[in-house]
């Protein structure tokens, strides 16, 4: 807990809002790191997306997907603390219903659902058409054509991943999703249960 106050601290005088994502397999230490989130104003973003072999092992990752009830307790705990909650999926796990999910999380005081789409992009629709949680889309994010993809299928916004250090791909994304809030994306968004879930033209 002390890196994560540390963490946020560091950035207590940069003009963004802070995310700090935490695997975990009960309630407690996601508590804690959600207590910590808030006096910070920060977002605790809860990992169900992670696929390493011992994080799934130990319950936490993407092994959460499949026992929506433990993972609904995990939000439960962290929105009781009172921070902005958040939760990272994935798209691509068999057998799992990932709009249910995100209806589920969303119910259990989730503010965001964060999508990792996977190359599976229609999903990012179905899971914004099932909750009313602000959706955040990832994988792939690197410039007008992907924003547009994402925000066509309904994302409130998206998320860049590796390349996040590259300010050329920041710059790119930045002005593609500018360019779609300020007006000219309204005519490619699509309703994804008239387009089966798919993504805009």
């Amino acid at each position: 807990m002390a890196f994560v106050d540390d963490q946020l601290s560091a950035l207590a005088a940069v003009p963004l809002q802070a995310g700090f994502n935490v695997r975990a397999v009960s309630p407690d230490p996601v508590a804690r790191a959600a207590a910590v989130c808030h006096d910070h104003g920060a977002v605790v973003e809860i990992n169900a997306h992670c696929r390493q072999d011992e994080m799934c092992a130990a319950g936490a990752g993407e092994s959460l997907l499949r026992d929506s009830d433990r993972l609904c307790a995990l939000v439960r705990a962290a929105a009781g603390e009172g921070a902005t909650v958040s939760v990272k999926v994935r798209t691509e796990l068999a057998g799992v219903d990932l709009p249910a999910v995100a209806r589920d999380v969303t119910a259990a005081g989730a503010d965001i659902v964060h999508v990792d789409a996977m190359d599976s992009e229609s999903v990012v629709g179905e899971v914004a058409a099932a909750t009313d949680a602000h959706v955040v889309a990832n994988n792939g994010v690197r410039d007008r054509a992907t924003v547009r993809e994402y925000l066509a299928c309904g994302a409130d916004a998206v998320s860049v991943g590796r390349p996040s250090d590259d300010p050329d791909v920041l710059e790119r994304v930045a002005t593609a999703v500018a360019e779609w809030f300020d007006g000219d994306g309204a005519a490619d968004a699509v309703d994804p249960a008239a387009a089966g879930g798919g993504p805009g033209p």
